[in-house]
């Protein structure tokens, strides 16, 4: 007699994928931070009562099979950006189908602000005193 598995639907919430999707983004070398760009920033906090189904700088759009992510990055200045891009796009691809079985069907990166390496020591620097 073959035993029978229960049968039921998984639902992964689209700010679980917005997470796993952000920490991949931040495994590739030259990108500094997840971030929007302010005038996103400042459209969102306006929008009241709209929930916000992103984490910062992450938007998913989340089908069956398949999910469009929209992500906004810092960079490190003096990385060829096109190189991140592409090793972002690989990795967060990658990952998505690894952890929850979706195929990333769009991949939409904004670069919204560079970071200088000499200004994040000069601010380390300024604490320390």
């Amino acid at each position: 007699m073959a035993e029978e598995k229960p049968n039921g639907e998984t639902v992964i919430e689209d700010e679980v994928i917005a997470s796993i999707v952000g920490a991949a983004a931040r495994e590739v070398e030259g990108v500094a931070n997840l971030g929007k760009s302010s005038i996103r920033r400042s459209l969102t906090k306006r929008l009241a009562g709209t929930p916000e189904k992103t984490r910062f700088g992450v938007e998913v759009e989340v089908g069956e099979k398949e999910a469009v992510i929209d992500l906004d990055l810092d960079v490190i200045y003096g990385v060829y950006i096109p190189q991140i891009v592409s090793g972002v796009r690989e990795k967060v691809a990658s990952r998505l189908l690894e952890l929850t079985g979706l195929v990333a069907k769009e991949i939409n990166v904004h670069i919204v602000g560079i970071e200088f390496p000499n200004e994040k020591r000069s601010k380390k620097e300024e604490k320390a005193d």
